[in-house]
């Protein structure tokens, strides 16, 4: 399932896959476990081989070392490879949660040192609803504009909107004129709270790209081994859609993992899907689910199941 298509009206091409690097950086707190520098840097290596290799990252993963790590293969790669996309995220202040206009370009600015670049293809804000002041985000001179700015200096191809809750993200994305959204474990097969703004995204001829479908592991490592979605403990609502995908995959015997990517994959409103990876056979497995071969029967099934339409971050198990 690898094609490639456009971000908005940029003429920049992205493959169908791109690996997210919130992982990459170690954060055990969230993810339960760490992630050596040197298995990071071989994920890193394992991504940048592939003609078509797409990462996906932002300053504020991992307190900065997601991009650090990936600058360190930049580096030894003698600069960013050609033919490879690479997107990060404006942030707010760690501490402050200012995210005003002149915060905006100080993030940017280290975000082009740690990851050895000049330049980026996609360029996102990110996490809008966790700014202390949202104005600070949307007025005249905010860190909006700066993201446009950006655009018109040749500092990136396409620019965008990444965050998480739909009724922050909403009026934004109808009020300007973005060529990318990127939304997280909300496009999933359990979980389409994010359905309403992509069909305004897809209205204003902004490419979506959907990261997290597999809700944070457990639509591919299974309920069994993991029993969070979307950074916390599921709900029990979300525990029973995932056991109801789960009895399809069995019956039909197909991987789990296929079936949640693949969903993604095969959805027309979808320009690129990003999997989170920690590990370089992260990387070739995703590639291999990408083209399992999958019955219509089972898609048919899967229709049947009606997802959820919460914000899966305001539920608690």
């Amino acid at each position: 399932m690898a094609t490639n298509r456009e971000i908005g009206k940029t003429g920049l091409k992205v493959p169908s896959i791109c690996f997210g690097s919130t992982g990459l950086g170690s954060i055990p707190d969230l993810y339960g476990y760490e992630v050596e520098e040197a298995r990071a840097l071989d994920t890193i290596r394992a991504i940048l081989e592939r003609p078509d290799g797409f990462i996906d990252t932002a300053p504020v993963y991992a307190m900065g070392r997601s991009e650090e790590r990936i600058g360190k293969v930049v580096s030894e790669l003698g600069g960013w490879p050609e033919g490879r996309v690479l997107a990060t995220k404006l942030d707010m202040d760690g501490e402050s949660r200012v995210f005003d206009g002149h915060q905006a370009r100080k993030s940017f600015e280290q975000s082009l040192e740690a990851l050895c670049v000049d330049r980026v293809d996609i360029l996102y804000v990110h996490d809008v609803e966790y700014a202390a002041d949202l104005s600070d985000v949307t007025r005249e001179g905010g860190a909006l504009d700066v993201l446009f700015k950006l655009k018109e200096e040749g500092l990136a191809t396409a620019v965008g909107l990444a965050a998480g809750n739909i009724d922050v993200m909403t009026p934004i994305v109808r009020d300007r004129d973005f060529d990318a959204l990127l939304t997280h474990n909300r496009h999933t097969l359990v979980n389409n709270n994010a359905a309403p703004m992509i069909e305004l995204a897809k209205s204003k001829g902004i490419s979506v790209l959907n990261a997290a479908p597999f809700g944070g592991g457990i639509l591919s490592k299974g309920s069994s081994v993991q029993n969070h979605y979307a950074y916390r403990e599921a709900d029990e609502k979300t525990l029973a859609l995932v056991g109801a995908v789960e009895e399809i995959c069995v019956r039909h015997d197909v991987p789990l993992g296929a079936v949640a990517l693949q969903s993604s994959l095969r959805d027309p409103d979808i320009t690129s899907t990003v999997c989170g990876v920690s590990w370089p056979e992260h990387v070739r497995q995703a590639y291999e689910w990408a083209d399992w071969p999958i019955d219509d029967a089972v898609w048919q099934e899967l229709a049947k199941i009606k997802p959820s339409d919460a914000n899966p971050e305001a539920v608690t198990g």
